[in-house]
């Protein structure tokens, strides 16, 4: 079977077996094919160490993030992986291959008052595309959605009577999130107006549908430029702001005002809690109220 073959059998298996996401797919995809190109074989039978070893090596003189770098070599390794255990291969030449440490940079978050400004900037506009923009920067803001899930969120995903969102995170697996009324008033809106994103009277089942992308609905790249350009506008510099940045905001807001560990971490659909122990970060000026208020030594005169 040719390599091309072969890499199509493992995304379908990634797809059936894994559950895995479109995104998770189409990232799986670009790296191996970048592989493949590197090695030009016919035959994965006959990639060896020494191959995987060489491509490791090109990868680290391109300014690849640590963090791109481990996710080329976990793509590898599974491919590798299945390949042995369907015996197309006899040896999995990345066995013994570990990924870079990555170290974990503290998450950028804005603070309330430049959150505020971002989301009066954008309601402050009348245009249609620009108040559909502001929905969507109110409900990720208000439910630290990943921008995947925001993007693709069913127009029936809300329950107004429960005040709950349906999220289907990553591995297809769903999660319910407590959301706002401010949030719940925004969608209301923009429901009025949703239909001029379709016209001709087409139907769609996405909340922020699209005419023009193949999914049906409004891309991440589309919203991530609307964000860039609503950033300007709101005096913040665009390189501060970004979807995940949002999820960052939500997470350490509700941390910073005594939320429990295990209630963000259902809310962000992390599997292992110490991806949500990242956000346990707390600006200074808490600590410093913290310290005035509960060190016994602080409370001397």
């Amino acid at each position: 079977m040719s390599a091309g073959s072969l890499l199509e059998s493992f995304l379908a298996m990634m797809v059936a077996e894994r559950g895995a996401s479109q995104n998770t797919i189409e990232n799986y995809q670009r790296d191996l094919q970048q592989f493949l190109s590197f090695v030009a074989a016919s035959d994965m039978a006959d990639v060896t160490d020494k191959d995987i070893s060489q491509y490791v090596q090109a990868l680290s003189k391109h300014p690849y993030a640590p963090k791109s770098i481990a996710r080329k070599i976990s793509a590898l390794k599974e491919f590798f992986k299945f390949l042995f255990s369907e015996k197309e291969i006899k040896e999995n030449p990345t066995a013994y291959l570990i990924a870079p440490k990555q170290e974990k940079p503290l998450p950028k978050f804005l603070s309330e008052a430049e959150l505020k400004r971002l989301t009066d900037t954008a309601l402050a506009k009348e245009e249609i595309h620009a108040r559909r923009l502001a929905v969507m920067l109110i409900l990720m803001s208000a439910c630290g959605l990943r921008v995947s899930e925001l993007v693709g969120l069913p127009e029936n995903c809300i329950n107004y009577d429960k005040k709950e969102i349906l999220v289907r995170g990553k591995g297809s697996k769903e999660r319910l999130i407590p959301i706002s009324d401010e949030a719940i008033e925004a969608v209301l809106d923009y429901i009025t107006y949703r239909d001029n994103f379709i016209r001709g009277g087409r139907k769609s089942i996405w909340l922020f549908p699209s005419l023009t992308s193949s999914s049906g609905h409004m891309t991440r790249e589309a919203f991530f430029m609307g964000l860039k350009e609503l950033a300007i506008e709101a005096g913040i510099s665009p390189k501060k702001l970004s979807p995940h940045v949002l999820r960052h905001t939500f997470a350490t807001r509700l941390l910073n005002h005594n939320a429990d560990l295990r209630s963000v971490q259902k809310m962000l659909g992390h599997e292992d809690i110490s991806t949500t122990e990242i956000y346990t970060h707390i600006t200074s000026e808490k600590l410093i109220d913290t310290v005035k208020r509960l060190h016994p030594l602080s409370r001397l005169k």
